[in-house]
């Protein structure tokens, strides 16, 4: 069970840098304060973000902002090694050593200008990674309180028990979306909903509006109809259709278009028609549900 509260919706930050908008200082101020403003207060980070770079630089933009720590919540990930100019990796990789865990959520709290992170969540799964090791590492940081709640992302049921033998786990960050559902049909939702792990979506929107396959015109022509019905946009909508599950799913959000994020709350007010809901599901397979 965690101890944090996040927003319904978390501000993904993975593009606010190098790796594609490369906003300034002010802009990502600007950006942080929209997001507040609009009560999304949760902000989504991961130590290689834009080659390592992207959290120093949403920190120098936080403490410009003036925004009072206890007003957001700060996620960040580690243990993807990456191959980038100020690191001495030869080959991707994964580290889920003591001595790295601890060393790399220092390192974001450095980059993020706090003094603890609300939840720190393991990056990707390593076959390496010993559940001891990382237990040791975890309680260690919130014994010295520089994480509040531990979580996972992107681990499958069996290595999310594995990492819950050894230590609470209060989170899984996974792909999920109306044309990515598999964790809603492979169990993993269920086997979440049984521990008290919430989930968190990445890319919730999917491919809709970045493929032009058969799924993606089925989905935008139900769409229009739903966006008539609702008064509301198709992007409203799709994350409505993922806050219905009853996992109680939190989408992670990446845009910083302001219209978009003054829009994103709208979809935890609306609650979508049970038949609408099936028949975003039955149109992204192609097929009546099962």
């Amino acid at each position: 069970m965690s101890k944090t509260t996040l927003s319904p919706i978390i501000a993904g930050t993975m593009n606010w840098g190098v790796w594609d908008k490369n906003l300034t200082t002010k802009e990502m101020e600007n950006i942080i304060h929209v997001c507040l403003e609009n009560k999304i207060t949760t902000f989504d980070h991961a130590d290689i973000y834009g080659s390592y770079t992207t959290e120093a630089d949403f920190g120098k933009a936080f403490s410009s902002s003036k925004v009072a720590r206890e007003k957001i919540q700060l996620i960040s990930k580690c243990g993807i090694q990456m191959l980038a100019e100020n690191r001495n990796n030869k080959i991707k990789h994964y580290d889920y050593s003591k001595s790295h865990i601890i060393a790399s959520v220092e390192q974001s709290l450095k980059n993020l200008q706090t003094d603890y992170l609300d939840a720190f969540l393991l990056h990707r799964p390593s076959p390496l990674m010993q559940a001891d090791e990382i237990a040791e590492a975890v309680e260690k940081l919130k014994t010295d309180g520089k994480i509040i709640d531990f979580g996972l992302s992107n681990f499958t049921s069996s290595q999310t028990e594995l990492i819950r033998q050894k230590i609470n786990v209060s989170y899984n960050q996974v792909q999920f979306s109306a044309t990515n559902f598999e964790p809603m049909i492979d169990g993993s939702f269920d086997y979440m909903q049984a521990h008290n792990i919430r989930p968190m979506s990445w890319n919730p929107l999917g491919i809709v509006f970045r493929e032009d396959i058969p799924q993606t015109h089925r989905l935008k022509k139900l769409l229009g109809t739903l966006v008539s019905k609702y008064s509301l946009g198709a992007d409203t909508i799709l994350l409505a259709w993922i806050l219905k599950h009853p996992a109680r799913i939190i989408p992670i959000a990446g845009t910083v278009n302001v219209a978009r994020i003054q829009s994103l709350m709208k979809a935890v007010e609306l609650d979508l028609d049970k038949e609408d809901w099936f028949a975003i599901w039955a149109e992204s397979r192609g097929e009546d549900v099962p």
